[in-house]
């Protein structure tokens, strides 16, 4: 009997054995009178295991090529000791998404997952860019630059894509002018993702200087292009909204003066009176730009002026809208006043992150951890992980989570939290906090805790 003809007789025999029948029930009827007896089924299968292991070899699916080897990070990657440890906190951490932060809490460290624990999948784009050599390596790219190669347009082929998207950022901070150069030369040469990665690097630095290039891509083939040049153009106050349509939402608000002594101009709501109208008012905010509309409404200080609290549809649109195309002065004197009050507005604070600098986001994330509803999980989503900041199992937000664990509540998100932001000290005096508070220090919940204590700061690259 051929090896293929005893393959094609094991197949009913396994599957009658997988879903709980007799294996032997299937067998052909010499396999039977050989494997009689009260350990036949036991018999049949150590055999057919033994064939599928020895003599049977899994045909491949499709042609079969050689990898190249992979790409040494700039940084080494967790101790051995740890690895089983750093596996369990990013497993912990997949439901929420906070995977990408857990690589840069360990990059600002100075370590990396070791590839055999973990390799970036084609679509995890939210990484350090230490990660960025075993990205194109996922990706099959075979370009390799020199890792301190300057991104020019002699190399720019020598640069896998993940690998020119980070030199390109570096290029951007060190010389706008170069990198803005470079783009204008290279860019047509790319796909429209890759244009609109690089193009968004353009709003590091942002200038009037970049007001020329900008205005060159209102051609640009790909309509996302063009959309986020018209932001960038805004930002700088270019903006080219429809006339009619900035008028048209002007008209759903009125100024007035209120104030005897101190005359102060007030921007007010008209009442809507139909859900159509509340959906036209909601489009025109996507459309118009800040300073169009600041300049419809008659007035130079539309965040002064803004009602915030009165109509949270308006509020969150208007918030929309600055993040979209008003300058970062715009942006820090909107973040001043939401910060001013005793009660801080989560939500419309979150509005404004994606425009917000590292300091802007500390500043945040702290007054959140002094808050009287600090929460971790709040004050992370300003900061990036590791962070390293001290102290903080002695905040408001510490205090609230030794009491949620006192009253039984699941505190996984708020020590998961903490766990990325704290430094080596903090998260050390935050385990032994919890341990006194009556957690075993062994628990998995405290897991990210343990690692952040035990990795002892290296030169890190982020």
């Amino acid at each position: 009997m051929s090896a293929e003809a005893i393959s094609d007789t094991l197949s009913p025999v396994l599957t009658r054995w997988t879903i709980g029948g007799s294996a032997v029930a299937d067998a052909p009827m010499a396999w039977k009178e050989a494997l009689s007896g009260d350990e036949a089924e036991l018999r049949l299968l150590a055999v057919a295991g033994q064939f599928l292991g020895v003599l049977v070899l899994p045909a491949p699916p499709g042609t079969l090529h050689t990898l190249p080897d992979l790409p040494v990070l700039a940084i080494p990657p967790v101790p051995d000791p740890l690895r089983a440890l750093a596996r369990r906190c990013l497993k912990a951490l997949q439901p929420t998404g906070n995977q990408s932060a857990f690589m840069r809490l360990l990059a600002a460290r100075g370590r990396t997952m070791h590839p055999a624990d973990w390799i970036p999948g084609r679509s995890d784009d939210d990484l350090p860019a230490v990660y960025a050599p075993l990205q194109d390596w996922v990706a099959g790219s075979s370009a390799r630059a020199d890792a301190d190669a300057v991104l020019a347009e002699a190399n720019w082929s020598d640069f896998a894509p993940a690998a020119r998207c980070v030199a390109f950022d570096a290029l951007r901070r060190a010389d706008p002018d170069a990198a803005r150069a470079l783009l204008a030369t290279k860019a047509a040469s790319e796909g429209a993702d890759v244009r609109l990665r690089l193009i968004a690097k353009l709003a590091t630095g942002l200038s009037a200087a970049d007001i020329p290039y900008l205005e060159s891509l209102a051609t640009d083939r790909a309509p996302k292009i063009k959309a986020y040049a018209a932001r960038l153009l805004a930002r700088l106050g270019h903006g080219v909204s429809d006339t009619a349509e900035a008028s048209e939402l002007v008209a759903f608000f009125r100024i007035e003066t209120k104030g005897l002594l101190r005359r102060t101009r007030v921007v007010t709501p008209l009442p809507i009176k139909t859900p159509a109208q509340r959906t036209r008012r909601h489009e025109l905010f996507s459309r118009v730009d800040y300073a169009s509309f600041a300049r419809g409404l008659g007035t130079d200080d539309l965040v002064a002026a803004w009602p915030f609290g009165d109509d949270p549809q308006a509020d969150a649109a208007f918030q929309a809208m600055a993040v979209q195309s008003a300058s970062d002065a715009v942006i820090a004197a909107m973040l001043a006043r939401l910060t001013s009050s005793s009660t801080l507005d989560l939500m419309a604070l979150q509005r404004l992150c994606d425009r917000l600098d590292a300091d802007q986001r500390m500043h945040v994330a702290k007054l959140i951890l002094r808050s009287n509803h600090a929460r971790f999980s709040h004050a992370r989503l300003f900061i990036d992980a590791g962070a390293d900041i001290d102290g903080l199992i002695d905040t408001n937000a510490g205090t609230a989570l030794v009491a949620a664990f006192a009253a039984g509540s699941d505190i996984t998100a708020e020590v998961q939290a903490l766990g990325l932001i704290a430094s080596q000290a903090a998260a050390q005096a935050a385990l032994d906090r919890l341990t006194r508070a009556g957690i075993n220090v062994a628990e998995p919940r405290l897991d990210l805790l343990r690692l952040n204590a035990t990795l002892t700061p290296i030169g890190a690259i982020g």
